[in-house]
């Protein structure tokens, strides 16, 4: 294909490597210019295993220098994103960055505001918008199978699961948050889509870190992100474990996660309660529809397609047409709001109105 879009991927972790890089190779409409990371060992690695990247860099403003490059994604540390997705925006580059925006609303909005400043297209990677089964679920709600969607119950819950303890995962400089920004932005995020961009009204939460305030004490059978973990000399300051109450404009939502629980149980499911019918959904997976009129359990049979893929399709095309699609920053920024409500209320021990 002639007309190949141009991009360097800033970042060469887990995400660029299980999801981003597979994509790109099953996509005819791209062109990897570069893979940047300051590890210069990831980039080198991921090179080999994905011989579609052209270059390996350690420097990303040397990708943002070379005309040729039209996009960037930024797949590193929250803490990073504001300021490369700046740099990115400002070279007059289109920009992916990974969820979530960034570590606070505010300059979650300065991105937003830079590159509709200068036409340039931002989007964001809450994946799940790109998920057949929420694609599914957001048509029902619109058709008005649902009836009236009057609450939502959202449960992100697992049995000691903190990830990379003590680097940047339970550092709040570096993270911006905890089990709730790293899970529950997705929770949520889907939520507010299905609901069709509800807007909060108010919230209440408590937040914890209780698991592993002695780092060096905490078992675990396994860790995410185990390489980036510091538990001699890191820190953890951020929640393990998270609990809320949401009032939008269309239904009310609660919620209860945990990176780490004493009870060895993954509970990660969403419940949405209609007056004519309801729905669970297990995450990453399939929904079930409960009848309301017929009392009968239904089994929607469908594909789920691989949504990181679905998701960087979509992106490239926003870019070759300009036209925003549901991943825009613009449609992310009630869900980024969300956030920082819900960290405020925890640390005020009060409701927050919004």
């Amino acid at each position: 294909m002639k007309d190949k879009k141009v991009i360097a991927v800033i970042g060469c972790g887990r995400i660029a490597r299980l999801s981003h890089f597979p994509a790109f190779t099953q996509m005819d409409n791209v062109r990897i210019k570069y893979a940047c990371d300051i590890i210069p060992q990831k980039a080198k690695k991921m090179k080999e295993d994905f011989p579609i990247i052209e270059n390996c860099i350690i420097d990303y403003k040397d990708a943002l220098s070379d005309p040729e490059v039209e996009i960037v994604y930024v797949l590193t540390p929250n803490y990073s994103h504001y300021t490369i997705t700046m740099d990115a925006l400002a070279a007059n580059k289109h920009v992916f960055c990974e969820k979530p925006i960034t570590v606070n609303y505010e300059l979650s909005c300065k991105m937003a505001e830079e590159a509709n400043k200068r036409a340039l297209l931002l989007n964001i990677g809450v994946c799940n918008r790109y998920n057949k089964s929420i694609e599914l679920l957001e048509e029902m709600n619109k058709e008005g199978k649902f009836g009236n969607i009057y609450h939502v119950y959202c449960s992100f819950r697992s049995h000691r699961s903190i990830p990379g303890l003590g680097g940047a995962f339970t550092t709040k400089e570096q993270s911006g948050g905890g089990v709730l920004i790293d899970w529950g932005i997705h929770f949520l995020d889907l939520v507010l889509y299905i609901l069709g961009g509800a807007k909060i009204k108010n919230v209440t939460c408590d937040a914890y870190c209780e698991m592993a305030k002695d780092m060096k004490a905490y078992k675990y059978n396994g860790m995410w992100a185990e390489d980036t973990a510091d538990i001699e000399n890191g820190t953890n300051d951020v929640d393990d474990f998270i609990s809320g109450h949401i009032r939008t404009d269309k239904a009310s939502i609660s919620f209860n996660g945990a990176w780490a629980q004493n009870i060895n149980k993954n509970e990660m499911f969403i419940d949405f309660l209609g007056d004519k019918c309801g729905a669970r959904l297990s995450y990453g997976g399939k929904f079930e529809i409960y009848d309301g009129a017929t009392l009968e359990t239904i089994q929607p049979e469908y594909d789920i397609p691989n949504m990181y893929l679905c998701e960087d399709i979509a992106f490239i095309d926003s870019v070759i047409t300009g036209v925003k699609n549901k991943n825009h920053i613009d449609n992310i920024l009630e869900s980024a709001k969300l956030l920082d409500k819900l960290y405020l209320s925890a640390k005020n021990k009060s409701e927050v109105a919004v």
